[in-house]
């Protein structure tokens, strides 16, 4: 199981404010271990924001991103305080992870 997602979102001036810190290995399937064979590739292929059942944000990432994936967006009219912000994000493993926040 993949370590919990940091999410913090909140009310800056009627615009929400998103920060995700995602825990993935986000290996490019290009390294060498110390053995010698390659590390096979593990990467986050797409991320998902959700207010309701509406999707507010989505992304497409591949083996390009570092390690620990850092994401910052911001969300102008679709959310507003007090409401729920779910966040998914898919791996290319099929592994998957879902973490949630309420709005500040």
């Amino acid at each position: 199981m993949a370590s919990p997602m940091r999410i913090r979102a909140t009310n800056e001036n009627g615009v929400i404010d998103v920060k995700v810190l995602m825990r993935h290995a986000m290996e490019t399937g290009l390294r060498k271990g110390p053995d010698g064979k390659e590390i096979p590739a593990w990467y986050i292929e797409t991320v998902e924001a959700k207010v309701g059942d509406k999707t507010v944000f989505t992304a497409l990432l591949g083996p390009a991103v570092s390690k620990d994936p850092f994401l910052n967006f911001k969300l102008n009219g679709s959310a507003k305080p007090g409401d729920e912000l779910v966040v998914t994000w898919k791996d290319n493993k099929g592994e998957s992870r879902t973490d949630k926040t309420a709005i500040k």
